[in-house]
């Protein structure tokens, strides 16, 4: 059951001058007040640059105002939001912050991992008032050691159902949605398992490239900044059994038994990673990824990675879960493709298209396609193929709206618990180990294209 929580009474953001905050939180919150205008929150903002009060307004605004935004509760929070420049790994500077809030404060960490985690060992220091909730973004640790250590840190802080490790892939939309088609529908629960499916990919291409992000991702790679995190958190979703409840408990318990039951069985052959050189993307020249500004071609950064995991349960045995993300790709792909077997009979007579059932789960926006073999028109003993296509509900708010709507209400049911953070690093290690002794080809592809042109193609 859902427990009774106590909503936030302030937002206070580390790292606020940042690109997260004007790109993604502030117009995400900008959205849910939108949405709630019931709700009423403080916003404070600190950083290292230095901003007078009038500055930090004018981003704020300017970065709410891109969202569409508008009612009391934002004009409210636009008047009274302030900026304050701090060390936020001073014990001193940051107490100095938390005290200018009213409790219960939310503390969204903004900022680099090593950054984030000095400011928590100045947490360590102070003393924090009742039903603090912290929010840390992705990438939570650099590997499983590194975030067993970093979860200890934190349980010496707040209880885990204070920690909210952020991942926007689970708002609780698309979250749902996946949840609702799937138990509240007797058609697709009893086929959902290795008897009727062959294969499950989970795939996001994007067209665009770095877009000045090498700081941060020519040391990650797509294999840590979407696979490790994201699309092991979507697998999770989609393979769990059903929960008895949507409760926190429920939830992340069920997440938790699919990642533990997740490996990946060969991490050379059943691998793959590439880095994209010059081309065309939506009708605009990139350079080759080496070129890019920042970035150090002797890392043998990939920008495209691949990976077929299993998960070694009842439900799941023996059927591959292929997980790809890249960028600077042709094609703008976020989804779950479901293959299933073929039909175990087709009546003689019958010809035509027969095709494998295919169901895509689209993601942003949100939506189900399913394609079927049709009796076509003419001919009524020639098959054919036809799409039956439903929209899923909309909330209204972005996922990062979603993730803070979490936060706000001090639930992290949606929000990546300790153990599940430490097993996704469990799983892509080896894979990480395997390219680092350079066991896997580093390839490439040409921007705008669909990959490497010897990958067999996705579904």
């Amino acid at each position: 059951m859902s427990q009774t929580r106590t909503s936030v009474s302030t937002l206070l953001i580390l790292g606020a001058s940042g690109d997260l905050a004007a790109r993604l939180l502030m117009p995400a919150l900008g959205r849910l007040l939108t949405v709630e205008p019931n709700r009423r929150l403080a916003l404070l903002g600190s950083g290292v640059e230095e901003l007078s009060q009038e500055q930090w307004r004018d981003r704020v605004r300017n970065s709410i105002q891109s969202s569409d935004s508008s009612g009391d509760a934002v004009d409210e929070l636009l008047k009274n939001t302030a900026y304050q420049q701090a060390d936020v790994t001073d014990p001193d500077q940051l107490g100095k912050l938390l005290d200018r809030c009213d409790d219960p404060v939310a503390l969204y960490f903004a900022l680099p991992p090593s950054i984030t985690a000095q400011a928590c060992q100045a947490l360590e220091r102070i003393e924090l008032a009742e039903g603090l909730q912290l929010a840390l973004e992705k990438p939570f640790g650099t590997d499983r050691a590194s975030a067993h250590q970093l979860n200890r840190q934190l349980a010496g802080l707040v209880d885990e159902s204070q920690i909210h490790r952020i991942d926007h892939f689970l708002g609780r939309g698309s979250v749902l949605n996946i949840l609702g088609l799937r138990f509240a529908n007797r058609v697709f629960e009893p086929v959902w398992n290795n008897q009727h499916i062959a294969s499950v990919d989970i795939i996001y291409d994007e067209p665009l490239g770095l877009e000045n992000r090498a700081r941060y991702y020519d040391g990650a790679g797509a294999m840590v900044d979407m696979i490790q995190s994201h699309l092991l958190q979507v697998l999770s979703v989609f393979a769990m059994e059903a929960p008895a409840t949507t409760g926190e408990a429920d939830i992340r318990d069920a997440k938790s038994m699919v990642l533990r039951a997740t490996r990946v069985p060969d991490p050379v052959g059943g691998t793959r990673r590439a880095r994209y050189t010059a081309g065309p993307v939506d009708g605009r020249q990139l350079p080759a990824y080496v070129d890019e500004p920042g970035v150090d071609p002797s890392k043998h950064t990939e920008t495209l990675a691949e990976v077929t995991v299993h998960v070694d349960n009842w439900r799941w045995a023996g059927v591959p879960f292929t997980l790809r993300s890249g960028k600077a790709l042709g094609e703008h792909r976020r989804e779950i493709v479901v293959t299933f077997k073929p039909a175990a009979h087709v009546p003689q007579g019958l010809t035509g298209v027969t095709r494998a059932t295919r169901i895509r789960i689209a993601i942003e926006p949100d939506e189900m396609t399913m394609g079927i073999n049709v009796n076509g028109p003419g001919d009524p003993y020639t098959l054919e193929r036809a799409e039956l296509t439903a929209a899923f509900g909309d909330d209204g708010l972005p996922a990062y709206g979603e993730v803070l709507e979490g936060l706000m209400d001090g639930d992290p049911t949606w929000s990546v618990r300790g153990d599940t953070a430490e097993e996704c690093w469990r799983i892509v290690e080896p894979v990480l180990d395997a390219w680092h002794a350079g066991s896997v080809p580093l390839d490439e592809y040409p921007a705008g294209s669909s990959g490497p042109s010897h990958w067999p193609q996705t579904s």
